[in-house]
C-alpha cells in the first residue's frame, strides 16, 4: 500500500509524525524516533514563559535545534507558544534562521476576561498569524484549541493567510482542586482513544473546504485509530501519549497495523481512503450536524440499541 502523503508541502513517506514532546528533546530522543520510523519529528515548544521565568534562553532551542536537524534526516519541525504578538514574531524568525523545515504555533489561551468577546479572541490568532507568515518563509502550521465559537470561520481566516496546516487539537489541560490545600491540583493525564473524536469530528468538517494540511493530534493510539483519522480528511497524524507510554517503537507497529488494515480493505493508496467520511463527501452531511446528536438521543429514549 502506498502510504505516502503531503503534510505543509512536505512530501512524506507516510502520515506518523512525532508530535511535540519530551521524547525529542534531547539527540537519543530523535534518534529514537526517527528509527522507529517517524516521518517527520516536532520539537518540544518553546514556551515564553519559560525564558521569561525561569531563564531558558533560546540560544539553547536553536542549538538543539540545528544539532536535530544534523542527527535526522527526516523534517524537523519547530515549536513555539508565546504570549505576545512580538516574541511570536522573534521567536519563529530565529527558529525559521535556525534551519526548522516548517514551524508549529501552538496557541494556548483560555479565555476569561468577560470584557473580550469571541471576535477579539478570534483575532489575537489571526494577526499573529498574518504577521508570522509575512516574516518567516518556511511552511506555518496552526495548532488551535476547539474552544472558539465558530471553528470553520477561524480555520477559513487563517487559510486565507496562507496558514500551511491546522492541528486539531492541543489538549486542554485542566487542573484539578486539591480540597484540604484549598488549591488547584496540576496533573499530567496521557491521552486516550476517547479524545479522537472531537477531533475526527473537526476534521471531517474542514477536509476539502480548506487549502491548508489537516493534522490530528491527541487520542492516536493504534493502527486503527489513524484509519479513522484518515477516512475523516487528515493528511498526517502526531503521535504523542502512545509513544510517551509505550516508547518510540509503538510508532513503527502503528503503521504496520494501519498498513495491513487498509492492504485488507482493499486501497491501494492512502490517497484513495483520506476524506471516505469527511462533510464534504460524506453521503448524510446532518451526521456532522444536528441529525446525529437528536438520532442518538431518539435511539436511547425508545431503547433501541445504539448502532441497530
Amino acid at each position: 500500500m502506498e502510504l505516502s502523503t503531503r503534510y505543509l508541502g512536505l512530501t512524506l513517506p507516510h502520515p506518523f509524525v512525532s508530535g511535540a514532546s519530551p521524547l525529542a528533546a534531547d539527540l537519543d530522543g530523535v534518534r529514537e524516533l526517527e528509527d522507529a520510523g517517524a516521518a517527520a519529528i516536532v520539537l518540544p515548544s518553546l514556551f515564553e514563559e519559560d525564558i521569561v521565568r525561569y531563564g531558558e534562553t533560546t540560544d539553547q532551542y536553536l542549538e538543539h535545534l540545528v544539532r536535530t536537524k544534523r542527527t535526522v534526516s527526516c523534517p524537523v519541525i519547530a515549536s513555539l507558544n508565546g504570549t505576545r504578538a512580538e516574541s511570536w514574531l522573534r521567536y519563529a524568525y530565529m527558529m525559521a534562521q535556525g534551519g526548522a523545515d516548517a514551524l508549529e504555533l501552538n496557541f494556548y489561551h483560555v479565555a476569561t476576561d468577560p470584557a473580550e468577546d469571541s471576535l477579539a479572541v478570534e483575532r489575537r490568532v489571526v494577526d499573529i498569524v498574518a504577521v508570522v507568515k509575512e516574516t518567516v518563509a518556511i511552511p506555518l502550521a496552526v495548532k488551535l484549541s476547539p474552544f472558539y465559537s465558530s471553528l470553520p470561520h477561524l480555520a477559513a481566516q487563517l487559510d486565507r493567510l496562507g496558514a500551511d496546516g491546522l492541528v486539531l487539537f492541543n489538549r486542554f489541560y485542566q487542573p484539578d482542586i486539591d480540597p484540604d490545600a484549598a488549591a488547584p491540583a496540576l496533573r499530567l493525564t496521557l491521552s486516550d482513544p476517547s479524545e479522537l473524536l472531537l477531533r475526527l469530528r473537526w476534521i471531517a468538517i474542514l477536509a476539502g473546504r480548506v487549502e491548508a494540511s489537516l493534522a490530528i493530534t491527541g487520542g492516536v493510539h493504534s493502527g486503527i485509530d489513524v484509519v479513522k483519522a484518515v477516512m475523516a480528511g487528515a493528511d498526517a497524524v502526531q503521535v504523542v501519549s502512545a509513544l510517551l507510554r509505550h516508547g518510540p517503537r509503538r510508532l513503527a507497529q502503528m503503521r504496520r497495523e494501519f498498513e495491513q488494515w487498509g492492504e485488507a480493505h482493499g486501497y491501494d493508496a492512502l490517497a484513495d481512503m483520506r476524506g471516505r467520511v469527511s462533510l464534504a463527501r460524506g453521503s448524510d452531511p446532518a451526521v456532522f450536524e444536528r441529525g446525529n446528536y437528536v438520532r442518538l438521543l431518539q435511539e436511547q429514549k425508545s431503547g433501541v440499541p445504539l448502532g441497530q
